[in-house]
């Protein structure tokens, strides 16, 4: 009888009232919704079975299931569509000795420590917690940061401009594109552009090209080796057309089943073979160069040596146990260890205003990475010519900031090229070629200081660019 009651009432009926006509308006958006939903892929294939141009690309999908010949294949390459639909092109099981199993080709491992029984079990009780933290970080944020092309926003926001670069590779240069199927089931886009017919001097070299983590075929590296030779860019996990999840070893079995199409399919020779990688594909370059030292050559572009200095780079200090615990077990990019395994020709190349694989900034040449790379191959094949006179004068070199710098720092040391030329040629004439080489053990200071800058500078080019700019 209270009007206090009567207003009370009053306004939780009008808010029921409310919530009954909130609840019925949801309803009905909801069975729109869901009708939407239904209506779409009806309309959309109504919509397809009507269009004349559809029902052409679907004739020859089919023919090119049934039939795999290359002028079925050069039909299905005129269309772009999901590339899972498009038929496998090689498997690594079609390889008469592939060097894997169905676990995947094998990878240098970090050296464990020796402890004994007790100390092992409690250890690994002790370790359990960063073991778990180490493998969230790796399989949450921490690849989409090494493989930042592995983000779909990424790739959404590039495609219209792959789109374009794949067209043109297939329009301009006859570009042969290959789906090729690893050992762990995942699938690799490649393309291959053949100049075999043309001749030339460099005709029938194969360039196998790695692109660095937000890097792709259409518009990567594969520009500066196209010309003149023949080329199978091939887009090493994770970029647009490839599943799977990019670590190290699914990197490593892709460029597994790349060599392998290119030696059983192609026919190419492994002495025909050279492979070219920029940024993190030094990784899978390193690896392959490793695995068949019968190949050609190795060029790394902007490479780095281990990727553990520049992961501490950007996490916190009081991170850095569980960084280095992450990094070796599971992203161990260590190129320099791979790299001392290959004994063919090498040729590093520096970018002095690189910003990616610097510990400080662009600004410090000496932060750059690739001097580790560098400095860590010389030192394994020439320890009697890299010892602490050599190296010194190595950084001397290696810190100039120009080529005018460069070429004073040279001459300051009296490099006379032609004596080391000959000193060379000799000792590999009358030696063998496997390294370590002991050259420069009975040589003065001064001698092995202009060995060590005659060796720095034919397994070195410099460029004053970017770590994104395109080489000419």
């Amino acid at each position: 009888s209270s009007p206090l009651l009567l207003c009370y009432l009053y306004r939780k009926g009008i808010r029921f009232c409310r919530l009954i006509e909130y609840k019925n308006i949801r309803k009905i958006y909801i069975h729109k919704n869901n009708f939407c939903l239904f209506l779409k892929p009806k309309l959309q294939g109504w919509g397809r079975w009507r269009n004349p141009e559809y029902l052409q690309f679907v004739s020859v999908l089919h023919e090119a299931r049934k039939n795999h010949t290359p002028s079925n294949k050069k039909k299905l390459a005129c269309y772009d569509f999901d590339f899972s639909h498009w038929p496998a092109d090689f498997s690594w099981k079609e390889a008469s000795n592939p060097k894997l199993s169905k676990a995947g080709v094998s990878l240098l491992k970090p050296e464990p420590k020796h402890r004994g029984t007790a100390d092992t079990v409690l250890n690994s009780m002790r370790m359990l917690p960063c073991h778990i933290i180490s493998f969230l970080i790796a399989h949450s944020f921490g690849r989409r940061m090494l493989y930042p092309g592995s983000v779909g926003l990424l790739q959404k926001a590039m495609r219209p401009m792959l789109q374009q670069g794949q067209a043109r590779l297939i329009e301009e240069f006859d570009g042969q594109r290959n789906k090729l199927v690893a050992c762990d089931g995942n699938e690799i886009d490649a393309m291959f552009v053949d100049r075999r017919r043309e001749g030339g001097r460099n005709g029938n070299t194969l360039v196998i090209c790695c692109e660095g983590n937000a890097g792709f075929y259409e518009v990567g590296c594969m520009s500066t080796p196209l010309e003149g030779t023949c080329w199978c860019g091939g887009e090493i996990l994770p970029f647009i057309n490839c599943n799977g999840v990019p670590f190290p070893q699914n990197e490593a079995n892709a460029m597994d089943v790349v060599i392998q199409f290119a030696v059983h399919k192609l026919g190419f020779q492994l002495s025909d073979i050279m492979v070219y990688a920029w940024s993190i594909g030094g990784f899978t370059a390193s690896w392959a160069a490793m695995s068949y030292p019968e190949i050609k050559a190795l060029v790394l572009d902007a490479s780095f040596d281990d990727l553990l200095p520049l992961a501490l780079k950007v996490m916190p200090d009081s991170w850095r146990p569980l960084v280095t615990h992450t990094v070796r077990q599971y992203m161990n990019l260590n190129n320099a260890e791979q790299l001392c395994k290959y004994h063919g020709p090498i040729l590093l190349i520096r970018r002095t205003k690189d910003e990616i694989i610097t510990t400080t900034g662009p600004e410090d040449i000496m932060s750059n990475r690739g001097n580790d790379l560098l400095l860590k191959l010389l030192q394994f094949r020439y320890p009697k010519v890299m010892t602490d006179e050599g190296i010194r004068a190595v950084r001397h070199w290696l810190g100039a900031t120009n080529h005018v710098e460069q070429a004073s720092v040279y001459s300051s040391y009296e490099v006379d090229d032609d004596w080391c030329t000959s000193v060379m040629q000799s000792y590999q004439t009358e030696r063998e070629t496997m390294y370590p080489w002991s050259v420069g053990e009975d040589m003065a200071p001064e001698a092995r200081r202009q060995l060590a800058l005659f060796l720095v500078s034919a397994a070195h080019l410099r460029y004053c660019y970017s770590h994104i700019m395109q080489l000419p």
